[in-house]
């Protein structure tokens, strides 16, 4: 019996002293020392992972259970870096400074006569081939920052599960087709905001996931579109080349194509100024003013899962009456992929999903001990005028505490 009771017992002591391992670093440019915002840092051979903010800070919480596995740090036009999770002092900040693959890429001979418009149409047509067509479920992060005027008003963070059945066409673009489930919300006192009203009152989350070109096939495939694409330098991502096309005219476009089965791997989309009136508040008037959206993607079993997108959205409001400028209103949304599980069984039932209506009204009590150990995008030095602002009501933690 004791001999039985011995691994158990030594079994159980080691699952108890087994705690999740954080991982934080920087990630710079080794030429220029500048930072890598946006960086992607994950485990190989896992589906988990995480991304750098604005200054290439990053905080990556990783199960004990992993401690051998590989540390994989990547850019777009960078070499990857690489090292065993056991061989990092994780009491000791990471500083990685990644190399530009240029000098790589001026080795590598161009033989294809590829257009623009080539590279495009193929990726297009190939979206089922290199995305996922069964059910996959993706753990993630959301935040969305509202501003008026230059100052912040209100901040807003969920964990969320997202469960999608494939990349198939969608039959409606506008239509939602992935079920979202509420993990943990947090907000700011801003939410209770005068301005706050100016701010769409719909599920911002949702219309975020909307924003997915890919998913909602939002590029016009015709050739007037392949056309215009104009073909830019190759470049370098995780070992592989890549090809690059643009197009600048009414708005820019940017589209990052692996070369070995082109999948789209990247792409970047802004537009400045618009016509368009989105709504009338109180004696008010809008109009657009820009839009600014990045979108990411990750291959994890040879298929590619949405690893992050980011989108900014900017309104100036006028009074109906002179015309003038009153003030503008600015939202900023980011949602990040930190872990995925493909070809899932578990569906995300009706009863569970989020409803349409804003976050804000969909939350429990705030749950400090979860947020502590949940992969979130870092903050930055510029988000301390965020929370600068944002305190003017006291403490986050003490916001968060009483919504």
């Amino acid at each position: 019996m004791r001999n039985l009771l011995l691994p158990v017992l030594i079994f159980c002591i080691s699952a108890a002293f087994a705690q999740d391992i954080t991982i934080s670093g920087k990630v710079t440019d080794a030429e220029t020392k500048e930072p890598l915002p946006f960086a992607s840092v994950w485990v190989k051979g896992e589906t988990i992972g995480t991304i750098t903010n604005a200054q290439g800070d990053f905080d990556f919480h990783i199960p004990a259970t992993l401690n051998q596995k590989t540390l994989v740090i990547s850019m777009l036009g960078y070499r990857s870096y690489e090292a065993t999770i056991s061989a990092i002092h994780a009491d000791e900040p990471l500083l990685v400074a990644l190399e530009s693959s240029s000098m790589l890429l001026n080795e590598v001979i161009v033989r294809d006569s590829l257009t623009g418009g080539d590279i495009l149409q193929r990726a297009l047509a190939r979206i089922e081939q290199n995305y996922p067509m069964e059910p996959f479920l993706m753990e993630g992060f959301y935040r969305d920052i509202k501003k008026v005027g230059g100052t912040y008003i209100s901040l807003l963070e969920a964990a969320v599960e997202i469960y999608d059945e494939n990349y198939k066409k969608p039959r409606n673009q506008h239509k939602l087709r992935e079920g979202v489930r509420l993990l943990e919300v947090r907000k700011s006192l801003g939410y209770e905001n005068k301005f706050t009203s100016f701010f769409d009152q719909d599920n911002l989350l949702e219309d975020l996931l909307l924003h997915n070109t890919i998913r909602y096939r939002q590029i016009e495939d015709r050739e007037e579109m392949y056309a215009v694409m104009k073909r830019d330098r190759d470049s370098y991502y995780n070992g592989n080349e890549i090809y690059i096309i643009s197009y600048s005219g009414e708005y820019l476009l940017k589209i990052f194509v692996e070369k070995s089965d082109y999948s789209i791997i990247h792409l970047e989309f802004e537009i400045t100024g618009s016509d368009d009136i989105p709504g009338r508040k109180k004696n008010m008037s809008s109009r657009f003013t820009g839009i600014k959206k990045t979108i990411d993607f990750k291959r994890i079993e040879g298929r590619m899962y949405l690893n992050y997108i980011s989108v900014t959205s900017k309104v100036d409001w006028y009074d109906t009456k002179t015309n003038e400028v009153k003030f503008n209103t600015e939202l900023f949304q980011q949602l990040l992929i930190n872990h995925v599980t493909p070809h899932t069984d578990e569906e995300i039932s009706s009863v569970e999903k989020m409803s349409n209506y804003g976050l804000q009204y969909q939350q429990g009590s705030y749950n400090k001990k979860f947020w502590s150990k949940y992969n979130v995008i870092k903050d930055t030095p510029l988000d301390q005028k965020i929370v600068h602002d944002l305190e003017r009501e006291g403490p986050l933690d003490k916001q968060f505490e009483k919504n």
